[in-house]
């Protein structure tokens, strides 16, 4: 979309604004910077031409941000409306943000302590800062404004949104996960969930320092991962699965061809021969379609070393499995299961929704046979992320998978500013596979596995 269309779509919601805030006496300041914003985007679009018009925001923003800032300060100038500098310059930054931005939420997504942004219909705007919720002073015009927030972050992806297809997945450019759900659907308005990532990847180190997993386990997983054993990243919503897989997925060898099939693209690995694959939902006709399955399925033939799946949660479990059991090694995912024995169920319940006829011994066996690693992850109560069990699969015993912990996270309970308290420790066995790290190449001491405090 140019410059001209996102300014006059813009504007025509200004002039449109909301009929019940011009009934209201406590909207009056709120309408006099309406009726502002609305003169200034006017005359942009009466100044704005030329190579201008027709360049997209990237390219011209430098010359955009200079117009829009002499305009607003032209305009407020000869309005006579005697605003402070400091008031002009918020004015000039909403109206550049509804240009080439995201409208009110923008400062949000630019701050580097915020990692959730939760917007609530209109006129409720919530932020995660530090692992906890809080309320902001942040609102939208009306339903619609949200809306044209919307639609401004799923349409350079190619993703729809409207009464036909009430909910979307997408991402901003920096690679945030964003979903979005609309009425009918939602009873309080659109609402847009953005879960934030770091422009510059968490590493190991970054993991560590925030108490997330110790130094031994950051050794060891590296280990397991460069030993190509298949490892899966278990976890409940916001329990940092993804930001885990980033990290483990950066111990893969520079020299591997990695493919990562995912529905919404936010892998942000740093290797150099990465393919990413991205689900595609069906278009207005309810065709074309690209399930995370068929992209497992196609992966196959791409001859990959490594696949990496963004979360498994139905029918490509089964060619997830598969593709572990014949020759993929190596391969890396997540799923949501709030314990490694709830995951192995999960597991067994998408596999029979891929609609194959198998036994349930049958899926047991694949699954004991294809998962090495389980590493369970978890939000405590003081809003940080933890890795509570790192969990080898080690077979069958009859018709049970067997399992055993290598480390767990023991919480001893919660000091004075709120902050959990505890350890991640061994528990003192070694795992079956140790030898196949040491055949590998690691340098995994036995000490690790063992407690000497």
């Amino acid at each position: 979309m140019s410059l001209l269309e996102r300014l006059k779509q813009t504007d025509r919601r200004e002039s449109a604004g909301d009929p019940s805030q011009h009934k209201a006496p406590s909207r009056r300041v709120d309408d006099g910077r309406i009726q502002l914003k609305q003169k200034i985007h006017e005359t942009l679009i009466e100044e704005l031409g030329g190579e201008l018009l027709n360049s997209d925001a990237d390219d011209a923003i430098d010359e955009l941000r200079n117009r829009v800032r002499r305009i607003t300060f032209d305009f407020v100038d000869s309005s006579g409306a005697g605003l402070p500098d400091q008031d002009k310059e918020a004015l000039y930054s909403e109206v550049l943000d509804e240009i080439v931005g995201f409208g009110p939420i923008t400062p949000l997504l630019q701050d580097p302590e915020i990692t959730e942004v939760m917007v609530n219909g209109p006129h409720q705007v919530y932020v995660e800062r530090g692992g906890k919720i809080e309320a902001t002073a942040v609102r939208f015009r009306d339903a619609d404004h949200v809306l044209h927030t919307i639609e401004r972050i799923v349409a350079p992806i190619g993703r729809r949104i409207d009464e036909g297809s009430p909910m979307v997945d997408a991402r901003l450019p920096d690679g945030s996960r964003v979903n979005a759900i609309i009425p009918p659907l939602s009873l309080v308005g659109p609402c847009v969930t953005i879960r934030k990532f770091s422009k510059d990847p968490f590493s190991i180190d970054d993991l560590i320092a925030f108490g997330t997993l110790s130094r031994q386990m950051a050794d060891f997983l590296e280990a397991c991962v460069k030993s190509r054993l298949n490892i899966i990243v278990s976890g409940g919503t916001g329990s940092g699965k993804t930001t885990l897989l980033n990290v483990l997925s950066s111990f893969i060898p520079p020299d591997e061809r990695i493919i990562t099939i995912e529905d919404s693209a936010e892998l942000q690995l740093r290797q150099e021969h990465v393919i990413t694959l991205e689900t595609r939902p069906p278009n207005i006709e309810g065709r074309g379609a690209v399930s995370m399955r068929d992209l497992v399925r196609n992966s196959l033939r791409m001859r990959p070393d490594r696949i990496v799946v963004g979360e498994v949660r139905s029918g490509e479990a089964l060619d997830m499995l598969q593709a572990m059991n014949t020759g993929h090694d190596g391969s890396l995912t997540t799923a949501h299961a709030n314990s490694p024995r709830d995951l192995l169920s999960r597991l067994e319940t998408m596999v029979l929704m891929a609609g194959m006829d198998i036994p349930m011994k049958a899926i047991r066996e694949q699954i004991a046979s294809a998962v090495d690693l389980v590493v369970q992850t978890a939000r405590l109560r003081d809003g940080s992320r933890r890795i509570t069990h790192v969990t080898e699969v080690q077979g069958m015993e009859g018709d049970v998978i067997t399992l055993q912990d290598i480390f767990v996270f023991t919480q001893t309970g919660i000091d004075a500013t709120g902050r959990v308290q505890g350890h991640l420790r061994p528990t003192g066995i070694r795992p079956s596979f140790y030898e196949t790290l040491i055949a590998n190449g690691a340098t995994v001491p036995l000490e690790t596995f063992f407690d000497m405090r």
